[in-house]
């Protein structure tokens, strides 16, 4: 079993209406999750732009606790109450230690597959930043400010597979999300690379002396092998040879 330390910030969402209103504003089905359960989830703009990724947990039948990333703890505070209207339901922001947990059964599901999320639980890392941080980029996952952020729709980047629900009522972004997943296919998609030397971030990527995409995140193995997350091209073929642009100077 492998626990890994994660830098989050937390806001708490609380009250009669509290279920109901974030049915309405976030990407996944929360009114489905019963209390202890969780379910990674998106905050979108009407153009389906990622405002924030979140982890919503449902601590009882009117309280939840979002979970996202470092940075954009208010602006998710901010933006929900805003738009609360007369939803009845507190939003403020909650401090907790969050670890996550490879290899074991505890915990609620969260936005890193195959693993789980803790709170304040006390426990000591037994992973350093850097071997999670290649765990992630073979694992395929993404991370805001490098393959999320406001340039790319949840579909790029897989997301459209773990934080949205087809079935669910309307939310912001809804329209142009399904329009996608049902009647089209994202230009680029999000892959796993090798690479000769470690790139800068948005670092160009060739294939035929045309380029086909961008490195968002890079990690060396022990082995020295350089290993890549990318968007790229969909027509670029999963096996097709890619090299890095030249640096410029």
């Amino acid at each position: 079993m492998d626990v890994a330390g994660r830098e989050r910030e937390f806001v708490r969402v609380a009250g009669p209406d509290a279920a109901y209103y974030l049915q309405r504003m976030v990407s996944n089905d929360v009114e489905a999750l019963g209390p202890g359960d969780a379910c990674p989830a998106l905050l979108l703009t009407a153009k389906a732009r990622v405002i924030a990724p979140l982890v919503v947990l449902r601590r009882a039948d009117d309280d939840f606790l979002l979970l996202t990333e470092p940075g954009l703890g208010e602006a998710v505070r901010a933006l929900l109450t805003r738009m609360r209207l007369r939803a009845q339901c507190e939003v403020e922001p909650e401090e907790h230690e969050s670890v996550l947990l490879f290899g074991g059964t505890d915990g609620f599901a969260t936005d890193w597959p195959g693993a789980h999320e803790l709170l304040d639980t006390g426990f000591e890392p037994t992973l350093s930043e850097e071997q999670l941080e290649l765990r992630r980029i073979e694992g395929r996952v993404p991370r805001w400010g490098h393959e999320i952020d406001g340039r790319i729709l949840p579909a790029e980047a897989g997301l459209d597979a773990t934080h949205v629900s087809f079935s669910k009522g309307c939310y912001p972004g809804q329209e142009p999300v399904a329009r996608l997943h049902f009647r089209g296919h994202p230009n680029r998609g999000l892959r796993v690379v090798e690479l000769d030397d470690l790139p800068d971030y948005d670092a160009p990527l060739l294939h035929a002396g045309r380029e086909v995409g961008r490195v968002t995140s890079a990690a060396r193995r022990e082995d020295g092998t350089v290993v890549a997350l990318a968007y790229v091209r969909t027509e670029v073929p999963d096996d097709a040879p890619l090299a890095l642009a030249a640096r410029a100077g």
